[in-house]
């Protein structure tokens, strides 16, 4: 028999070994003899009051073995002699539409513009280091995508979009900790997830599918509504039957590339604004109501917050906490800040994306001549004046938090996790008022909320402009583009994802569709 209940535990409880049977035993009121393993199928931690609650759902099996196998099967075939689907990128949802394709028994072939896992780790360090940007290999072009080097969070409310276990389960099967499968905000880590990437890209290899690492798409040949070939930046054409376009929300040569040839485009809402770092300390004395070092048992704590400001909605994004702020710029001339966390998350500061949101029909009036690119070229021309005002490096803008809100330049700045340095500059009046007015009123909203947040020991840098696509691909009920019937747009840089995991989603599906009538 089993039987799944909820089980709440003190901080103080969760130190015994035993005590998810001992309150197992007592919340169904049978011996503890008879419960041969108890199954942990969901945690989280309740902080909202002083004294902390980890609230457990368990399943409880009583006179019965614990399972030793996964609830899901991945049914890989050798398709080495397959059809083919040409897919573009190799991100998370390019690696799982390339996994659903062998699946279902079609031939994979990835064309990827980046490096592998290995290699990508070189271009990381020049940018950190030399600040220098490789436009091809970088912190979101390369194997795994954008998510391989910037923290693996898994969290998701995409959950009507597929099946989410099932692709946890398909993470755990790549060498992911089964912990993913447990915690209420999973998340892999940096140090962690390109190992998982590099398994996902030898299973596929395993199976006859193909990954090609360093190859660009610079064209597309088409005749009759249909992509009839690809052409590569070595001017090779490779003729193909069904694309999948996953490219993600950086690849504005692809946007670029689709205008040129009137691929029909459309302008997305999206948001930008700033990177907020505090001492990793300040945050959990907030959030776990402490004065000193949180408990333990504790993870370093996190927070979500919103708050709308002259009806437009500014929040939090992308929160890391004992994590780093990376330079995440695809092009020299650009500085664009993002946020990562190692797996045990054990840095000594907190950082999040703070963004407001940019409806692309409305705030953008001097951008309309760029037609469906006006969010982009609105985005572009942010990174370019962070860029300026770092010094025209990859150092970023930098002020004290408090100095942002009431206006003053800041003679020194807090120490920082980002690696290519901080220069103070007036960032209150230097970013547009669509942003900046808003982004002052919002930390201060903040500040009320949670007492202690607003404080001259957090920096913001600038600027945290990649949250999402401003463009996006058009695609009809069958998830093929309204124009060319074989080509399927998806995930983050189609418009149709916002993370790890639904981007995932939305490679599987595409998949599906892209080989349901070959």
């Amino acid at each position: 028999m089993v039987k799944e209940i909820q089980l709440r535990i003190t901080l103080k409880e969760e130190e015994r070994s035993d005590i998810l049977i001992l309150k197992s035993a007592r919340v169904l009121d049978i011996d503890r003899q008879d419960i041969t393993g108890v199954k942990v199928l969901r945690k989280s931690i309740d902080a909202r009051k002083p004294k902390i609650i980890l609230n457990y759902k368990v399943a409880v099996y009583i006179r019965e073995a614990l399972p030793k196998t996964s609830d899901y099967k991945f049914d890989y075939k050798d398709v080495s002699a397959a059809k083919p689907v040409h897919i573009i990128g190799f991100g998370p949802a390019g690696m799982y539409a390339a996994l659903r394709c062998i699946e279902l028994g079609f031939k994979p072939i990835v064309l990827e513009r980046g490096k592998n896992v290995k290699d990508r780790r070189r271009d990381l360090k020049a940018i950190n280091q030399d600040h220098f940007v490789n436009e091809d290999s970088n912190y979101c072009f390369g194997e795994g995508g954008a998510g391989t080097y910037s923290d693996g969070k898994l969290y998701t409310r995409s959950l009507k979009r597929g099946d989410v276990r099932r692709i946890f389960e398909n993470l755990v099967f790549h060498g992911a900790t089964d912990q993913i499968l447990v915690d209420a905000h999973p998340h892999i880590g940096t140090n962690k997830l390109p190992k998982v990437v590099q398994n996902i890209r030898e299973t596929i290899i395993n199976f006859g599918g193909e990954v090609h690492f360093e190859t660009r798409v610079t064209d597309f040949v088409i005749k009759n509504n249909s992509i009839q070939a690809i052409q590569l930046q070595n001017d090779k054409e490779l003729p193909v039957e069904k694309v999948i376009l996953a490219t993600g929300h950086s690849a504005r040569d692809i946007f670029y590339l689709l205008h040129k040839k009137q691929i029909a485009l459309e302008a997305k809402s999206f948001a930008m604004g700033v990177r907020v770092e505090h001492p990793q300390h300040i945050i959990d004395s907030i959030q776990y109501h402490c004065s000193g070092e949180r408990h333990e048992l504790l993870p370093a704590a996190s927070y979500g917050l919103v708050q709308q400001v002259n009806d437009r909605g500014v929040y939090s994004f992308c929160m890391c906490p004992g994590g780093f702020i990376v330079p995440a710029a695809t092009a020299n001339g650009e500085v664009v800040v993002n946020g990562m966390s190692p797996s045990k998350r054990n840095n000594l500061y907190a950082n999040s994306g703070i963004v407001v949101e940019i409806d692309v029909h409305k705030d953008l009036p001097k951008y309309e001549k760029f037609g469906a690119l006006k969010g982009l070229e609105y985005q572009k021309n942010l990174e370019r004046l962070a860029f300026t005002a770092g010094g025209r490096s990859q150092v970023a803008p930098a002020q004290r938090l408090t100095d942002f809100v009431e206006g003053y330049l800041s003679t020194d700045l807090n120490d920082t996790s980002y690696q290519p340095g901080l220069n103070s500059a007036p960032l209150h009046s230097l970013l547009p008022k669509l942003i900046g007015n808003r982004l002052r009123k919002g930390f201060q909203a903040f500040g009320q909320k949670m007492n202690g947040y607003y404080t001259s020991e957090a920096n913001i840098v600038g600027v945290e402009s990649r949250t999402s696509s401003p463009v996006s691909i058009p695609r009809k009920e069958n998830l093929a583009h309204p124009q060319i019937s074989n080509l399927f747009p998806c995930g983050e840089g189609g418009g149709y994802a916002g993370g790890i995991v639904s981007a995932a989603m939305d490679g599987e599906r595409c998949a599906e569709a892209a080989t349901g009538n070959l």
